[in-house]
């Protein structure tokens, strides 16, 4: 059964950590103290459960505490080293886990076992980091909360930081929490609803004297130029400026994207002030490590050219760079890690709105969030005082941490398509709807395109939330249409690396039966389509400068003449040399073109579906429920394709395997003979 205490703070977690006016993603850290029977004595025994490492309040579960004994916890203290040594005490946490120990313990969990109160809570709020980051935030403190709520010198967390908010307490009986400098908030309470009343009072009340005592327009006036544009207009600029940033951003390492035009970020972006604070860079240290300690901002109108603008980024991610390693180089030490790359993980477009990135995206989106955290934190800071962040040699110190390293390195090994996006068309329904499945399984961010937006939306949502896969409208024949497709791809996710042209349809006639608008039809959705796609792909691919694939589902009657079925055969041969023509156009641009020819995929194909299926039962003299069989049996292995044989060959073309292979086609037919390439 679980301990009372465990429900109450799970309980109490998820309900601050649902709104993010109390903390962000991931941010902050929450605990209780309570008592179990130890199983090996029989005893009573005090133990402290407290969100372990890398977790998130709002969606925290059990599986998510660390769970430590407290008296060994507390008898640390005797053989605390000092503050030169303090990392060495995160090693020594593994000594006092109760049973299995749960989640691994964050480096924040002295403050939680030394203070002594049966509940606390740490999380980053942008109202109490505005008071932590102004200049004179320790005289706001007292100003504003009185002798309730003391002020902390920034102190990087650590051990010496739960010792010096243990101290804090004992010395203020009346005090319910803390400021920290630079970083958040501390509250604690005897029970979990006490401590969750003392968090929201310091959150709340910082708000509200910011609200009623702030200057109403601490960014100064608007820019005149770089104010937003009209929303059709932003997006597009966005789109048209995606894949060069995303290359920019992906210099060192391949990065997954994220866009924001929302009116926090514009709004800033339109201020006087908006570049010289910028370049102060973020304070908190759940905001920075996401963020980098500062973001790239274009310094053009907001009705720059896209070429000049383009132009202009290309300088400033050079300038940004220099920057970066200039930062790294003044702070870092003989055993300081490696620089982990210059490149920014923000950027700032006036006008327009915000890029940010991450491995995944997630981690994109998570970073864009932290960042308009830190526009709050910067407006309240300005509306009442000066912001002030902590330094660059302490933002290092938290950056390039030994235990920050170490965290990143006991992160799982990414999967083979991490970091890589794919669109896929006619991704609704049969191999297109596999190939999408098992890209996203392997790591891929997938967009599912599709004639049918609904049933495109649907099979995304399968997949999963809008991290991992979005549905949209696709008519290949239209490239308008394939356009606005590959546009809400790049604002989506960042830009393309991998491109799927799946989408086809069939009709099954002898030549004298097909119509002139039977062939054009075929025409336009496979050779005409694939063409279209695949050239608006190029243009992304080319752009961004970090290679990719473009896979053709062609087919095995792209090389066997088989009856009745001039006009799609005639197309899938057009879509085969499709793909010795363009691997031989974008190799120099580190792209792979590639095609596989399928036969018999009966199984969940929607041409099959479509009335294909019952045309070529008829021409073979079987019934239609037997095709699949029917092809299975005529093969070399007698063994059906279905959808998911096509989606392996999909992702060992695209993964790392073969990452020297281009122009070739891959037959998925079980052995068809009169097919074997030549």
């Amino acid at each position: 059964m679980t301990n009372p205490a465990v429900t109450d703070l799970i309980t109490r977690s998820n309900r601050l950590g649902a709104d993010p006016k109390n903390t962000n993603y991931a941010g902050g850290n929450t605990s209780a103290k309570g008592t179990e029977t130890d199983p090996v004595t029989g005893e009573p025994v005090e133990l402290l459960w407290v969100k372990g490492s890398g977790g998130d309040l709002g969606t925290l579960k059990e599986s998510g505490l660390a769970v430590l004994r407290l008296d060994r916890f507390r008898s640390l203290v005797n053989v605390y080293p000092g503050v030169d040594r303090e990392d060495e005490m995160v090693a020594a946490f593994d000594y006092c886990l109760h049973g299995k120990g749960g989640a691994a313990p964050s480096i924040d969990t002295a403050m939680h076992g030394l203070v002594d109160a049966n509940h606390v809570d740490h999380l980053h709020p942008d109202s109490g980091i505005a008071i932590a980051t102004a200049a004179d935030g320790e005289e706001l403190t007292a100003k504003i909360f009185g002798d309730k709520v003391v002020w902390v010198p920034w102190r990087r967390p650590g051990f010496q930081l739960g010792l010096d908010i243990a101290a804090i307490k004992d010395r203020n009986p009346q005090a319910i929490g803390t400021i920290l400098g630079g970083h958040g908030i501390t509250a604690w309470g005897d029970t979990s609803e006490e401590a969750e009343q003392n968090s929201l009072w310091i959150i709340e009340t910082a708000a509200a004297y910011i609200a009623e005592h702030g200057e109403a327009e601490p960014f100064g006036g608007v820019r005149a130029g770089f104010e937003a544009l009209p929303e059709v207009e932003r997006r597009a600029k966005a789109a048209a400026l995606a894949a060069t940033i995303r290359g920019l951003a992906s210099t060192d390492k391949p990065m997954v994207g994220h866009f924001t035009d929302a009116a926090v970020v514009t709004d800033f972006l339109a201020s006087e002030r908006a570049p010289e604070l910028a370049a102060l860079g973020t304070s908190c240290p759940d905001h920075f490590l996401r963020t980098k300690v500062k973001p790239l901002i274009l310094d053009l109108p907001a009705d720059a050219s896209i070429e000049e603008s383009i132009a202009r980024l290309h300088e400033l991610h050079e300038a940004y760079r220099a920057d970066y390693q200039a930062y790294y180089d003044a702070h870092a030490t003989a055993d300081s890690p490696a620089i982990r790359g210059a490149d920014p993980l923000i950027v700032l477009i006036p006008g327009v709105g915000m890029f940010s990135y991450g491995a995944n995206k997630q981690t994109a989106r998570v970073a864009g969030e932290f960042y308009i955290n830190a526009i709050n934190v910067m407006r309240g800071a300005e509306s009442l005082s000066t912001y002030t962040p902590i330094s660059d040699a302490e933002k290092f110190r938290i950056e390039y941490w030994a235990l920050e390293e170490a965290k990143l390195q006991r992160m799982p090994k990414p999967k083979t398509h991490q970091g890589r996006i794919a669109l896929v068309t006619g991704a609704a329904s049969g191999i297109g709807k596999a190939i999408a499945t098992r890209l996203a399984a392997e790591g891929a961010c997938v967009v599912v395109a599709d004639l049918d937006l609904e049933k495109a939306q649907a099979a995304a949502a399968e997949l999963g939330n809008t991290d991992v896969a979005i549905g949209v409208a696709a008519n290949v024949a239209d490239a308008d249409a394939i356009q606005a497709a590959f546009d809400a791809a790049v604002l989506a996710f960042g830009g393309v690396d991998l491109v799927v042209n799946n989408a086809g349809l069939s009709l099954s006639k002898p030549l004298l039966e097909t119509t002139e608008k039977d062939w054009d039809l075929q025409h336009d959705v496979m050779a005409k389509g694939s063409f279209l796609v695949s050239k608006a792909a190029a243009k992304i691919l080319i752009e961004q400068k970090l290679g990719g694939d473009v896979i053709y589902i062609s087919s095995k009657n792209s090389v066997f003449a088989g009856p009745n079925n001039i006009a799609y055969s005639a197309t899938k041969a057009d879509q085969a040399h499709q793909v010795r023509l363009l691997a031989v156009e974008l190799g120099e641009h580190g792209v792979r073109v590639n095609g596989i020819n399928p036969d018999g995929v009966v199984r969940g194909s929607g041409i099959f579906a479509a009335g294909w299926g019952a045309n070529r039962a008829a021409t073979y003299g079987v019934k239609e429920e037997d095709l699949g069989q029917f092809y299975a049996n005529r093969t070399i292995l007698k063994r059906e394709v279905v959808p998911e044989n096509v989606a392996d060959a999909v992702y060992v073309l695209t993964g790392p395997e073969l990452s020297r292979t281009t122009g070739l086609h891959i037959p998925v037919d079980s052995g068809v003979a009169a097919a074997f390439l030549r």
